[in-house]
């Protein structure tokens, strides 16, 4: 199972806006750069992913699941935008934020540190792992 993290503003759609779609989930739409959406087209039902609040807060909130595989992304006609579905599994009991990430050396090669423009990036396990603990969140 692979990992992923995805990022949005909390003021357009935060993780209580997901929280909120219960286990129906909602597309992850809107995404607009080839890398990410290829991403997507890699990601499968049930890898789970973290939940980035970027703009405001700067800070993993919570762990997400991937309930649909990549299919055409409903806000827009051009066949070209694909998203997956996902829902809200459980919040971080201690966000992560990016000062800490960027604080940790064995997080120095991250996506989230490396990336930082891109909106969905894979994570690797050991990466996973170490934010879980830093959150005191079960992965």
């Amino acid at each position: 199972m692979a990992k992923w993290l995805f990022k949005s503003e909390p003021d357009v759609f935060g993780w209580d806006d997901l929280v909120a779609k219960g286990d129906a989930g909602e597309e992850w739409d809107g995404v607009r750069n080839y890398q990410a959406r290829n991403f997507m087209r890699d990601m499968a039902v049930g890898d789970l992913g973290f939940f980035y609040h970027s703009r405001s807060g700067l800070e993993i909130v919570g762990i997400v699941e991937v309930i649909a595989a990549a299919h055409p992304d409903s806000t827009t006609d051009d066949a070209r935008w694909e998203c997956v579905d996902v829902r809200a599994v459980r919040p971080f009991e201690t966000p992560v934020t990016l000062q800490q990430i960027k604080a940790t050396d064995a997080l120095s090669e991250m996506a989230l540190v490396k990336s930082m423009r891109l909106s969905v990036q894979p994570v690797t396990d050991p990466e996973w792992n170490l934010v879980c603990t830093m959150g005191n969140t079960k992965p």
